[in-house]
Formats: C-alpha cells, structure tokens, sequence
C-alpha cells in the first residue's frame, strides 16, 4: 500500500457545497475509508492464486453499501459504514 502525500478529498475542504460541520466530517472521513479500503481491495486482488477473493468481494460489498449511504445522505447508515471500514484490515 502506498500513502498519498496529495490530499484525495481537497476539494471538499475548498467547497462551498458541503455545509454543517459534522456531516461534513463524517462524510470527509468516510470518504477516506472508502479510498483506504479499496487500495486493501486491490492488495487482495493482487494475491496469487485468488487467495484473497472473499477478502476483496467482501470489501467491495462495504464499499458499495457505502457508496449508497452516501448517495442517499443516511447518515445513520454513514456512521455504520464508516465503523466498519474502520476496521478493515
């Protein structure tokens, strides 16, 4: 895994669409996740012989259910989503 010294998600700070500060954080943050766990998925994609298979469909499932909190603006879904890729390893 690579760390980025470019901040993927500058322009919501540079945004004039993005208001209220704490659903602006946890979208922020979970968008973050998002980025990090899909840099896991491509690890476990990467694995030889798809050993890493029900890793990376598993993720891509988080992922795309958190796609759709965000899209729908559930931030009670948003703040699920965003604890479990927290955790994702």
């Amino acid at each position: 895994m690579t760390s980025t010294t470019n901040d993927p998600l500058s322009f919501i700070n540079n945004s004039q669409g993005i208001n209220g500060g704490e659903q602006a954080d946890l979208i922020q943050r979970l968008l973050y996740e998002i980025i990090r766990v899909k840099e896991l998925i491509a690890y476990y994609d990467s694995i030889p012989n798809g050993a890493g298979q029900l890793g990376s469909s598993i993720l891509n499932e988080l992922v795309s259910e958190a796609y759709k909190s965000l899209v729908n603006y559930d931030t009670e879904l948003m703040q699920k989503y965003y604890d479990l890729l927290l955790n994702c390893d």
